[in-house]
């Protein structure tokens, strides 16, 4: 094919993380004549945020995420947010298990593993707010089977490593789900990739860069690339374009010159990682446990002491440590950050550089941190940690959304945002937390936002219900459809189920 000639194809994904694999999976399902092509820069997939050890693999359903919870003038505790992430992680669930079924993934231990939920908090003051979380939660079908306790003996068998060494007069609470898990993105990831490539219509290149994203005169997407192993450039034709490139989706967005991306821009948080491999060490360790975030710090930088299962390998990880970076993604550029300020985005950055000193602050005394600081942080949590069996780990990049409003100020947030042209053929997706964990759900909203006309009777409807069985059903006010659709997920995921 000369460098000329256009390839079509119905859709392309740009970027080759659990997004994409996610979004090109349900595609396929529903209608499995579409021609799909992924475009990844790098030369495999999953090796930024959906990199097993880029991020934390909570699995989150907002058990154990404290921030998900904030505490009101009036001493009660809000749950509304951690409701909506708990009940976004069953879609994944669903969609995960519909998979298995169907044979596409092997085996769910490949990528899950039943891991307890744990929150852990010291002081009169955090014990006294973990009483209130926890007797909001339990009362709610979503968090069935949650405990508490503030015994030392009892938490030490929960957790040991966090209550060894700890003075026994210390005021501690902790509460616990044992229906969570442990989530390897990067293996899901894989596992997905895999099944895709094996379908007919669907391609995957790597180390294919995405150049310029314009829109031809016949409606659809003309999408630049660049072949950087045989040097060639080429165009695909598109119907439609999910921009899912992590750090990279703001550029994209830009070049695509569609008016609702104006005005979008992104602050970059990096993180480190403490890393125990040591294996008499990570067996006498199963839960992931949260503590509270640090007064101004960002969702991210919630310190937990994480189990992780990875390639059958057992280990620990403690973090992250926040930091600044002005790349966008890992494998990116330190001139990412200057070069995505345009003249449609320089007051809504300018607006929340004034506006967020705090979290300035907060990130500059992390820079500044010595590892004698980190290692003390991860000591308050594993009180007879050693050095030795510790090591750094740089976590994944997470570019924040600088969201634009009518006043030409802006606001950072810490969630994600899908972002889609007023035709419906593009959409792309900002942001970061929860992420990975619920890319079913963002999946779902695709559909939503952007094939619309499709989830009819007589179209993708029946197919997506066998799916994802509790579409149009709120599992946060439906208790028996969620508990009836957790035993189901729980069973073919090999989950623990209370």
């Amino acid at each position: 094919m000369s460098n000329t000639d256009k390839e079509h194809h119905d859709v392309v994904m740009i970027g080759a993380g659990i997004m994409s694999a996610t979004l090109a999976t349900v595609l396929k399902e529903l209608d499995p004549s579409l021609e799909i092509a992924v475009l990844e820069e790098l030369n495999d997939c999953a090796q930024e945020s959906s990199n097993s050890w880029n991020n934390a693999g909570t699995g989150h359903a907002a058990n154990c995420e404290m921030n998900y919870t904030p505490q009101r003038s009036d001493g009660s505790v809000d749950i509304s947010e951690a409701l909506e992430v708990n009940t976004e992680f069953d879609v994944s669930r669903q969609l995960w298990s519909y998979l298995t079924r169907k044979g596409a993934i092997k085996e769910p231990r490949d990528f899950i593993n039943p891991c307890p939920h744990m929150s852990f908090v010291w002081g009169q003051e955090n014990v006294e707010f973990l009483r209130t979380r926890y007797k909001t939660m339990s009362a709610h079908h979503c968090y069935r089977g949650m405990e508490m306790s503030e015994d030392h003996s009892q938490i030490a068998d929960w957790a040991p490593l966090i209550m060894e060494g700890r003075d026994p007069n210390q005021p501690v609470a902790a509460t616990r789900i044992v229906s969570g898990a442990d989530v390897s993105y990067g293996s899901l990831t894989h596992i997905l990739m895999a099944y895709l490539e094996s379908l007919s219509g669907a391609s995957v290149y790597y180390k294919h860069r995405v150049t310029d994203l314009t829109k031809d005169s016949d409606g659809r997407w003309l999408v630049k690339v660049k072949d950087l192993e045989g040097r060639t450039h080429k165009t695909i034709s598109a119907k439609f374009v999910f921009v899912g490139a992590g750090g990279g989706a703001l550029e994209l967005l830009q070049k695509s010159g569609i008016p609702e991306g104006r005005g979008y821009g992104g602050f970059p948080v990096s993180g480190i990682w403490m890393r125990c491999d040591v294996d008499d060490v990570s067996a006498r360790h199963h839960a992931k446990v949260y503590g509270k975030a640090a007064h101004g710090s960002p969702p991210m930088s919630v310190p937990h002491l994480d189990t992780r299962i990875i390639d059958g390998k057992r280990s620990i990880l403690f973090g992250p440590y926040a930091g600044f970076s002005s790349k966008f993604l890992k494998h990116g550029s330190y001139l990412d950050l200057v070069e995505s300020v345009e003249p449609g985005n320089i007051l809504p950055m300018l607006a929340v550089a004034k506006d967020n000193m705090q979290l300035t602050e907060y990130l500059v005394g992390q820079v500044l941190q010595t590892s004698k600081h980190q290692f003390a942080t991860l000591q308050q949590f594993f009180p007879e940690a050693k050095r030795e069996d510790w090591k750094e780990a740089v976590a994944g990049q997470r570019v924040q959304i600088i969201k634009p409003d009518p006043k030409h100020t802006g606001a950072l947030e810490f969630g994600t945002e899908l972002i889609a042209s007023d035709d419906k053929s593009m959409v792309a997706l900002l942001g970061a937390s929860p992420g990975a964990s619920t890319a079913a759900f963002i999946a779902m909203n695709v559909l939503k936002k952007c094939f619309a006309d499709r989830l009819t009777g007589d179209a993708w409807l029946p197919r997506l219900k066998e799916i994802i069985p509790t579409w149009g059903i709120d599992l946060k006010t439906d208790a028996d459809a969620c508990h009836s659709i957790r035993k189901q997920t729980a069973d073919t995921l090999k989950l623990e189920f209370v």
